[in-house]
């Protein structure tokens, strides 16, 4: 789904603009809109008619032509997956296949990189890698 329409995003993508996606967890939806139009991912989810509370149903990145910053954040609940290590695995594995995917849909072959700040995720998995180009 793109905002404000199909051809004005199209455009935008066509100038490699600065982009804030949300896709969800299933891969089947992408939410789509430029930076500048959006700034904020509840905004996004807002364009188009969803609630704020269900951001924590998508992967959220915020994307340009060379990086796609990802905001990694696994909700407790995903997949009903208890142990913590096994959830934040499947996590990332499927937020990679979904956001890859994305990205290569919308033309834009940028490196997937997992800001800083979420790193605290990856000591659980015993890895401190902020960088992960897919």
């Amino acid at each position: 789904m793109k905002y404000p329409d199909e051809v004005t995003l199209n455009g935008y993508l066509a100038k490699r603009k600065p982009m804030l996606i949300a896709i969800s967890f299933d891969g089947e939806t992408a939410l789509i809109s430029r930076l500048d139009d959006s700034f904020e991912r509840h905004i996004l989810l807002a364009h188009f008619g969803i609630k704020q509370t269900d951001i924590d149903k998508y992967f959220r990145i915020a994307v340009d032509e060379d990086t796609a910053d990802w905001t990694f954040v696994c909700p407790s609940d995903y997949k009903g997956i208890t142990d913590r290590k096994r959830r934040i695995t499947a996590f990332y594995n499927d937020g990679i296949n979904a956001i890859s995917k994305v990205l290569a849909d919308i033309g834009y072959y940028s490196d997937i990189r997992i800001p800083k700040r979420y790193r605290r995720h990856f000591e659980t998995l015993g890895d401190d890698s902020t960088y992960l180009p897919y």
